[in-house]
């Protein structure tokens, strides 16, 4: 009887084991899947995203106006994720022989439109930092968001720029960003 009781002990202990190494080896393959899933279903509500013309208004060479450069970009009828796409694109620079407005590494911390259509875009310290100075570069990095926006999302009136999550006098001593902008067609060729 005790013989009997050991073997089946000692069969119940190999196949235990088994087991728990059969699920040990087996759980990054299982976890790998299912971030292979996740990855390709992101891909897909990426692609299926309808795409739009977007006019992203960037400096000429000479930094004297804004010219309009069309992307086609995923279009969101939410205006805070269409904005959120918009600001990334300026963010990234233009495509073509036109001069980036916003300075490289500038990111966007946060979105949001309020009721009055005024849409408050919270961007990184490093607009502030690598500002390359003067009034007209500060000008064009302010409407560069600003005629993107409004221009190309109905829902948004006017724009009011924060630095670092905050409320900022000016982006580098010249303009005042304490109250929110409207577009500006006469800085567009």
């Amino acid at each position: 009887m005790i013989k009997k009781s050991r073997v089946s002990y000692s069969c119940f202990a190999v196949i235990a084991g088994v087991v728990i190494c059969t699920v040990l080896v087996m759980m990054p393959f299982k976890s790998w899947g299912l971030d292979q899933f996740e990855q390709k279903a992101r891909f897909v509500e990426a692609q299926d995203l309808d795409k739009s013309v977007v006019h992203l208004y960037f400096s000429d060479k000479k930094n004297s106006f804004l010219i309009a450069e069309a992307w086609n970009l995923g279009h969101s009828d939410n205006p805070v994720e269409f904005g959120k796409i918009i600001v990334e694109a300026l963010a990234n620079g233009p495509r073509t022989g036109l001069m980036r407005t916003l300075p490289e590494g500038t990111t966007l911390n946060a979105f949001y439109v309020t009721r009055d259509g005024t849409a408050y875009v919270d961007m990184s310290n490093k607009i502030r930092q690598a500002h390359p100075g003067g009034i007209k570069s500060e000008l064009f990095i302010i409407y560069s968001i600003v005629n993107s926006l409004i221009l190309n999302i109905p829902e948004i009136d006017a724009v009011k720029i924060l630095i670092g999550g905050r409320d900022a006098m000016t982006l580098a001593g010249h303009i005042d960003l304490r109250f929110p902008f409207k577009a500006n067609m006469l800085l567009i060729r």
